[in-house]
């Protein structure tokens, strides 16, 4: 199954950055050029453990439905959510937190499975692993700009 791995280095709060990268609302600003909306389950503020969402967004110009659950929270340290329904066959995104009052480095680890066998392989190595990335790479960008909002940093 293909995993990607990211890192990225918040100047701000284990427990600012925790509950930014589970606010619906941030999540949907960092999707917005997909036209991502959050339709049902929890559709706005702090998603908690045992809660869904399901996402309707535009990807590759077809609007798809897509649904998670929060299925391991232990804050400010680490959540994971899981696929329920959609496009995918299976995936598992965990977002590890550490750090302290300062600084802060967040770790996605997503793993996923598509559909539809082999064809799903040829997918996931022409261009879906990529696309994903980029996506990931969006969404944490954003994570880290509204967490670094507002925070005196004295050793920029």
């Amino acid at each position: 199954m293909p995993t990607i791995v990211l890192s990225t280095i918040i100047n701000a709060p284990v427990n600012r950055c925790f509950d930014i990268a589970r606010d619906i609302d941030v999540h949907m600003a960092s999707t917005a050029h997909t036209g991502e909306r959050a339709i049902a389950g929890r559709t706005s503020g702090l998603i908690e453990w045992g809660e869904t969402v399901t996402w309707r967004a535009k990807h590759f110009g077809i609007w798809q439905n897509l649904t998670s659950k929060i299925t391991d929270f232990n804050a400010p340290v680490f959540f994971a959510d899981e696929f329920v329904a959609g496009a995918f066959k299976s995936f598992r995104h965990e977002h590890h937190f550490t750090g302290d009052d300062r600084q802060t480095v967040m770790r996605d680890v997503f793993v996923f499975e598509s559909p539809l066998g082999v064809l799903g392989k040829l997918a996931n190595w022409l261009f879906l692993k990529r696309y994903m990335t980029r996506l990931l790479v969006k969404r944490n960008l954003v994570i880290k700009d509204e967490a670094e909002k507002g925070i005196a940093h004295p050793l920029k």
